[in-house]
């Protein structure tokens, strides 16, 4: 009977999907009660913090957020005048997403608290098994980045 039978609490990509979203919502408390930002907003934050200017569409694929999401995002770090908005001098549909002195200075004052909340993940964990961990997280990653480049049906 147990063939014919799926334990979602087994089931991989059901876990992975309830532990995603357990992490999310907990990182979630320090940029939402602190900054009061969205998750699509901390993750537009995030990017350009981390890469410089980008277009929404660099952001959305980083972030693998639809394109309504960085939109909205943006718009809302722009309305708070932490993003400026320059058009492409070649291209006037593309706009470059850089941002200003009070976005750095809120990505600045973020990057702390997630790399406390990051390491208080890995010692649930302890060293050696949370680098066994993030090694297999890589691996998956690779397999499925992989897989989306072949298209539907991935691997054969």
């Amino acid at each position: 009977m147990k063939g014919d039978v799926l334990r979602l609490e087994e089931f991989l990509p059901y876990r992975l999907n309830r532990l995603t979203d357990a992490v999310s919502r907990d990182f979630s408390k320090i940029y939402r009660d602190r900054f009061g930002l969205t998750r699509p907003e901390w993750r537009a934050l995030a990017a350009l913090g981390q890469y410089g200017t980008m277009t929404a569409t660099a952001i959305g694929g980083h972030s693998s957020m639809h394109k309504t999401k960085v939109s909205r995002a943006v718009a809302a770090l722009e309305k708070r005048k932490w993003v400026v908005r320059e058009t492409d001098g070649d291209d006037r549909r593309i706009e470059h997403l850089t941002l200003t002195a009070a976005g750095e200075k809120a990505y600045r004052e973020i990057v702390p608290l997630a790399h406390a909340f990051a390491a208080r993940l890995a010692g649930v964990m302890g060293a050696a098994r949370w680098a066994e961990f993030d090694y297999g997280l890589e691996r998956l990653e690779a397999f499925f980045l992989e897989d989306n480049e072949k298209g539907p049906g991935g691997r054969a």
